[in-house]
């Protein structure tokens, strides 16, 4: 993991952006041969330094650029509970390789979405897999690189993004002990399977009316996974219409999970 930039948010946020991978021994930020990041830890004196900062893995659906005033928000308000938070640009997206078969899986998506027709199973594998594949095994060399930061430490949170890429790392990330995961993209049937593995506590955002989302599958995949403490929100309104209470309701779930209780 190489910084390639940093700066102090009016809060006291430390924003550090990096690239994991590429080519070593630069701090040049123009090297898109790695995997872009960026890491917020909370202003000090939030966190006794004794104390490393608890950390929440931000998803989000791709263009790290493009969704930044979310994501940055997100990670203010996670480190005013006392939490660092990262993430990392998707395979195929921003100013990352192209994946052509992901490409082709979006432009056949629109093509059934105008028309009227169903998405094919077959599609929606080309669209999510691929994602999954690549995105997870950077996910966790990810969490390697940060865990081994001063000042960070477990326990680990995932929140938000692909929904499938959230159950591929429940499944195969132990250090992962707590999802807050979002309702909103299209399952493959193999991710459905994985969702009974899924042991560790769940909290599901589904906005009921979301414009590009399978609500049924949705709910499919929440009754598939195999957790025992699993939570459902849903709330009216499209994909871009989650209410505030939404987002401290997920802040809730992972105070109860993520917080070491003090001796």
């Amino acid at each position: 993991m190489r910084f390639t930039s940093e700066q102090r948010l009016d809060d006291g946020v430390l924003e550090r952006e990096f690239v994991l991978g590429g080519s070593s021994g630069t701090s040049d930020a123009s090297d898109t041969s790695g995997v872009p990041g960026i890491l917020w830890t909370p202003a000090s004196g939030a966190v006794p330094p004794a104390a490393p900062a608890p950390l929440i893995l931000l998803g989000h659906p791709g263009g790290l650029r493009r969704m930044y005033p979310r994501l940055v928000g997100r990670a203010r308000h996670c480190a005013a509970e006392g939490f660092a938070t990262a993430t990392i640009e998707l395979p195929g997206t921003g100013d990352r390789p192209p994946l052509p078969v992901v490409q082709q899986a979006r432009a056949d998506v629109r093509q059934a979405l105008q028309a009227g027709e169903p998405v094919g199973a077959d599609v929606i594998d080309a669209l999510i897999l691929p994602l999954v594949e690549q995105g997870v095994p950077e996910w966790r060399a990810t969490l390697d690189a940060l865990l081994a930061l001063p000042g960070i430490g477990g326990p680990v949170g995932y929140s938000g993004g692909v929904i499938s890429i959230g159950v591929r790392l429940a499944v195969t990330e132990p250090r992962i002990v707590a999802a807050g995961l979002f309702a909103g993209s299209f399952v493959p049937r193999t991710i459905l399977d994985e969702a009974r593995r899924v042991t560790i506590p769940l909290h599901v955002l589904l906005q009921w009316d979301d414009e590009g989302n399978d609500r049924q599958a949705a709910l499919d995949l929440f009754d598939a996974f195999g957790s025992a403490e699993k939570t459902l929100e849903a709330n009216m309104g499209g994909h871009t219409g989650v209410p505030a209470h939404a987002g401290e309701a997920a802040a809730r779930f992972f105070e109860r999970h993520l917080k070491q209780p003090v001796a």
